[in-house]
C-alpha cells in the first residue's frame, strides 16, 4: 500500500485546545497537497476553512471530548457545524449512560443526531478505553440501529487509543452499512497499513502526513 492510498483514508486532525489559525492553515494546506480524506478540526474554525478552502472536506467533533453534554446541546452543535460548512460529524456518546447500561438512551441520542446531520456523515465515538467487551458490543448494536455511518474507537483524549482487538470486535458486531474509524495511538506507517487492512475506512491522526512524508 503506497502513501497516496494510505492518505485517502486519513482524517488529518488537529483538535488541541490551543490550536491557532496558522496551525489550522498548515493542516489544510497539507490536506490539499496530500489529498487526505478530510481535515478534522474544532468547530470554531469551520467557517474560516470553508471560506479559504472551499473544496476541502471538513470534519468536526460534537460533545467532545467527554460526551456528557445534553442531547439538545449536541444537536445544536451539529446543526451549527453543518451550516458553517462541515460535511462530517464525529460525536462522542454519553459514556456515563453506556456505563449505566442505558443503551437505548444512547441509541436514541445517536439517532437524533443522525437526523440532524441529514445527508452528512455521522461518526460515533464510543471511547473504547473505558468500556467492557459487552459494552462495546452494545455500542456496535446502538450505532447500527441508529443509522450512523461510522463507529469510531476513540477521541484521542482518553486513557488509550485504537486497539486491533476492538477493530476485529467491531467487524463481528456492526451492521453492513456501518464503517469503522480508528483514532488515537496509530503512530507508524505499519500501524496505518495494519488498521486499514483490518477494515478501517478512516484513521484519525495528526501525524500521518509527517510520518509518511518526513515533513517536520
Amino acid at each position: 500500500m503506497d502513501n497516496k492510498e494510505i492518505l485517502k483514508h486519513i482524517d488529518h486532525t488537529l483538535l488541541k485546545a490551543y490550536s491557532t489559525w496558522d496551525s489550522i492553515k498548515l493542516l489544510c494546506d497539507e490536506a490539499v497537497e496530500y489529498e487526505t480524506a478530510s481535515v478534522c478540526v474544532p468547530q470554531t474554525y469551520i467557517k474560516r476553512i470553508k471560506e479559504n478552502y472551499p473544496s476541502l472536506n471538513i470534519c468536526t467533533v460534537i460533545g467532545f471530548p467527554l460526551g456528557y453534554n445534553s442531547t439538545k446541546s449536541k444537536i445544536v452543535e451539529t446543526r451549527e457545524a453543518i451550516i458553517d460548512g462541515a460535511n462530517e460529524i464525529d460525536m462522542v456518546v454519553n459514556i456515563s449512560d453506556v456505563k449505566n447500561g442505558n443503551y437505548k438512551k444512547v441509541e436514541d441520542e445517536i439517532r437524533e443526531i443522525k437526523n440532524a446531520c441529514g445527508d452528512k456523515v455521522l461518526k460515533v465515538i464510543i471511547e473504547t478505553c473505558y468500556l467492557s467487551k459487552n459494552e462495546k458490543i452494545a455500542m456496535c448494536e446502538a450505532v447500527t440501529n441508529a443509522g450512523a455511518d461510522y463507529i469510531k474507537t476513540s477521541t484521542g483524549f482518553g486513557t488509550d487509543g485504537a486497539r486491533m482487538e476492538d477493530i476485529l470486535l467491531f467487524k463481528e458486531h456492526i451492521g453492513e452499512n456501518v464503517k469503522i474509524k480508528a483514532a488515537g495511538g496509530v503512530k507508524t506507517k505499519d500501524d496505518l497499513i495494519a488498521f486499514i487492512e483490518a477494515g478501517c475506512e478512516r484513521i484519525g491522526t495528526s501525524s500521518a502526513v509527517k510520518m509518511l512524508t518526513n515533513k517536520h
